[in-house]
């Protein structure tokens, strides 16, 4: 992601080339050019914006349980949330891509719900939540593209329950991939050529669906030219189809009868 050289803001115009942390495609930049905010204002919430050290695969950012310090945006890189289930289990909540933003589920009780793992080297920016209350107490605007986010955030929640309660598992993968196609396209990249680097058996755990059902589907997608599958490597070959199988409850198709 390449910063922008510059941002009209009103009868203003920012020069964004010494902000090395605003990047134009990414989440955290919607906090750092909320409308109405002048060029002072922004020097402000660019000092508090840190950049953190690179996560190495494997390595995490939080635990369960740790104090809420900060939200996170991810700069390049790819992060996995998940949670403990009450025998102990690990249950995926979320794949986090560059330009995403985590953490926000730890406001409420001031504490992170789930841990944070980097599924591969992986760079942040990071912002204290105790500097961004105070600053966004003086900027509406800014309190007000918090609060979009956050909005962003829930509806996301409301997919994923509406995914794993009404679809098959093909209408599962298939909304995953088309999740990830989209996601990769809004931040500027290819939304039919991309390399999945969560594991066969993080998907599975994420849908809902054994890991056996996951290595079946993708061979199916590929022979019916849905993809072309190499190892983590996916090539979409017919986006409409694909979406097709995503929604075909909705396009009054028989649901295939899968085990999960």
């Amino acid at each position: 992601m390449n910063p922008p050289t510059s941002a009209k803001l009103g009868n203003n115009v920012v020069k964004l080339d010494h902000i090395k942390l605003a990047c134009k495609d990414c989440s955290l930049f919607q906090l750092c050019l909320p409308v109405g905010i002048d060029a002072a204002e922004l020097e402000e919430l660019d000092r508090i914006i840190k950049r953190r050290r690179p996560l190495a695969r494997g390595e995490h950012l939080f635990q369960v349980g740790l104090p809420f310090q900060a939200i996170y945006a991810v700069r390049s890189g790819s992060i996995k949330t998940y949670a403990y289930t009450e025998d102990g289990h690990e249950q995926v909540t979320g794949f986090h891509l560059p330009g995403e933003l985590l953490g926000l589920d730890a406001i409420n009780l001031s504490e992170h719900p789930c841990a944070a793992k980097a599924l591969e080297s992986t760079s942040l920016c990071e912002i204290p939540f105790d500097q961004l209350e105070q600053l966004s107490e003086r900027l509406p605007s800014l309190q007000h593209q918090l609060l979009k986010i956050m909005s962003r955030e829930i509806l996301h929640d409301q997919s994923l329950l509406m995914l794993l309660g009404k679809k098959s598992a093909e209408e599962r993968l298939a909304a995953l991939l088309l999740s990830l196609s989209g996601r990769y396209a809004k931040r500027g990249f290819s939304p039919t050529d991309f390399h999945l680097s969560m594991s066969r058996n993080d998907i599975g755990n994420y849908l809902g669906l054994a890991v056996e059902t996951v290595s079946r589907l993708f061979s199916r997608f590929q022979e019916e030219g849905l993809l072309e599958v190499q190892r983590k490597h996916i090539e979409i070959r017919d986006l409409p189809r694909l979406r097709a199988v995503a929604n075909a409850r909705q396009l009054g198709k028989p649901k295939a009868c899968s085990r999960i």
